[in-house]
């Protein structure tokens, strides 16, 4: 990757402004072990995100919060298990935040470091993000850019160290976001 921002602005044909969530063709999903031999695939339904487009790829920022009580992994009574206090606990952690501290990259392939905060307990996180394209879509209004990004996340380290041993420690995180471009851009 390059930090050539003159390149890297070039490379991410976006327009300068506030970009709008497309929360209808956007997830925030996650996989994590259970048991150590099985994965359970989930995602969160609440979510609001935003994404800022300077002058400069450093003028980039990404904000987004997701409601933790939002949680769904296909099985109801598992999901009311998760939010209970003695895993999520999502009375103490109603949502989870990110916010992006850099961006970096070329072409399709880039990143986006930020801090991630679950609760009380904000750590580093970096994902890798692959830019989707850009298109105009008149049905929804506007241009849309995509993105996927994925990354990982110890549980641990966010005071979420319950149930090891039936838990991963690892939640992989996969996101798949829509923005509307500003209107007038």
């Amino acid at each position: 990757m390059t930090n050539d921002i003159a390149t890297a602005a070039t490379a991410l044909p976006l327009a300068q402004g506030h970009w709008e969530l497309d929360p209808l063709h956007s997830a925030v999903n996650f996989t994590i072990r259970h048991l150590g031999i099985a994965k359970v695939r989930g995602r969160f339904n609440g979510m609001e995100a935003g994404l800022y487009v300077g002058e400069t790829l450093g003028d980039v920022q990404v904000s987004a919060t997701v409601d933790m009580a939002s949680i769904d992994t296909g099985n109801a009574d598992r999901d009311a298990h998760v939010r209970a206090s003695d895993l999520l606990d999502v009375e103490k952690r109603p949502t989870m935040t990110f916010r992006s501290t850099r961006v970096s990259g070329e072409g399709e392939d880039w990143a986006m470091e930020g801090e991630l905060t679950i609760g009380d307990v904000t750590r580093p996180v970096t994902l890798a993000v692959e830019f989707g394209g850009l298109v105009e879509v008149p049905v929804y209004g506007g241009r849309h850019a995509g993105f996927e990004a994925t990354g990982e996340i110890r549980r641990s380290e966010f005071g979420l160290d319950f149930a090891p041993g039936l838990l991963g420690e690892v939640v992989k995180i996969h996101l798949d976001m829509q923005f509307v471009e500003p209107a007038g851009a």
